[in-house]
């Protein structure tokens, strides 16, 4: 069961200008089921991805990046699930690219204008005929209140759809910004087997919105981790119609920018933890906070080596207050010359370990009583600069083997 997470109410998910949303039950790989999404987006609109980290890249991420370089504007994206159309050579370009031209035809724009994404099983043929045959039944049904559908559409192994809005002021203009996002294994920072979309009716200069949605997920979609596996899939886009009634952004020194990096960063966190509190077979949501790092990436690289080990992880799962793992992992994670003398660790508010030693005060059941609760922060001070990070992740437990075992069949 999801931890803390519940399905997004559709009433409170508020619609952006300039985007439209339609669905369709295509059949790619299980029938009855929503799997495809065409997403509609006014001329004029800038759009910026993120994608995966992953040197095998599916074929969907691959032709985004092309056509986002071409810069000839994005008027649509296309999801589809079941299938990642990844490992699949040259003819997953291909199809890649034909489904770009059938919603193109459709749409009444350039195929470079059209972006397409997919998640589900990879090295297996696109069914390029079903996702196109399905096309006309999610075009018709574009419409600018379809979130809580979309979000529901892009759904694999996740058991609950993930989405969000968020309405704020920026320059003394009120702006809108909602997202969906997927994703519950093979999730690693980096991007992981996920795909997330963020769009808000605010105005900024194509050219600086690259920028922004990098910053954006930084601190959101790669700072998650459930199993430490980067998918092939993994996009983050960001949408900004310019349809309010906020002036443009045009500069970086612009004051409004740093304001609409914070909404659009809010969005994309909680999409991003979402998909922790959905992870596979997770029962707890862990916060993992280093301080006193030399370097954010020293802090970092920290935090996902606790994040990551898998002693750590299934002591959380079992509640057994092994504390000491934690400890090994701040040791593994290569700081040559870390003072282990200075680490300060702990759980919740209970002081673990202090100067590098079991504090003198801990009382295991104190542990214990903390590593039973759905959400658990862990703290450790390096004792070396005032640099810090942090990092969402859950335990793995042994749904986790059963989901993935069965994932195909």
């Amino acid at each position: 069961m999801p931890v803390n997470l519940s399905a997004p109410d559709p009433s409170s998910l508020q619609p952006v200008a300039g985007v439209e949303l339609g669905w369709a039950e295509a059949g790619i790989r299980k029938a009855n089921r929503k799997d495809l999404l065409v997403v509609r987006i006014a001329e004029g609109a800038a759009v910026a991805g993120v994608f995966t980290q992953n040197r095998f890249c599916a074929a969907p991420v691959q032709v985004c990046r092309a056509h986002l370089n071409i810069g000839r504007g994005v008027r649509a994206l296309v999801i589809n699930t079941g299938n990642a159309n990844a490992g699949t050579g040259d003819p997953g370009l291909a199809h890649a690219r034909a489904t770009c031209d059938a919603v193109a035809k459709h749409l009444d724009c350039e195929p470079v204008q059209v972006l397409p994404f997919s998640t589900g099983v990879i090295m297996e043929a696109l069914p390029l005929d079903r996702l196109i045959a399905g096309l006309p039944q999610a075009i018709v049904r574009l419409a600018p209140d379809q979130w809580a559908q979309a979000a529901e559409t892009i759904m694999t192994t996740d058991t609950l759809p993930k989405a969000c809005s968020r309405q704020g002021r920026v320059g003394g203009h009120t702006i809108t910004g909602t997202g969906i996002s997927k994703g519950a294994g093979m999730i690693r920072p980096n991007m992981a087997t996920m795909l997330g979309f963020v769009a808000t009716d605010a105005a900024i200069d194509p050219a600086l919105l690259p920028r922004l949605a990098r910053q954006a997920a930084d601190v959101s979609f790669n700072r998650i981790t459930i199993d430490g596996d980067t998918s092939t899939n993994d996009s983050f886009v960001v949408i900004a119609t310019g349809k309010s009634s906020m002036p443009r952004i045009d500069s970086f020194s612009d004051p409004r920018l740093a304001q609409l990096t914070d909404a659009i960063t809010a969005v994309a966190q909680k999409l991003a933890q979402a998909i922790v509190r959905d992870g596979e077979g997770a029962t707890k949501f862990i916060e993992i906070v280093v301080e006193g790092a030399a370097r954010e990436t020293e802090a970092t690289q920290v935090a996902y080596q606790i994040a990551h080990s898998p002693l750590v992880k299934t002591a959380f799962f079992a509640s057994d207050p092994n504390l000491g793992r934690i400890l090994v992992a701040v040791g593994n994670a290569g700081i040559v010359d870390l003072d282990q003398s200075r680490v300060q660790l702990h759980l919740n508010e209970v002081w673990v370990a202090k100067d590098g030693g079991r504090h003198p005060d801990y009382r295991e059941e104190d542990g214990q009583r903390v590593m039973k609760g759905a959400e658990i922060a862990v703290r450790v001070h390096l004792g070396r600069g005032d640099a810090s990070a942090v990092v969402w992740t859950c335990d793995l437990s042994h749904d986790y083997v059963s989901i993935n075992a069965d994932y195909r069949s």
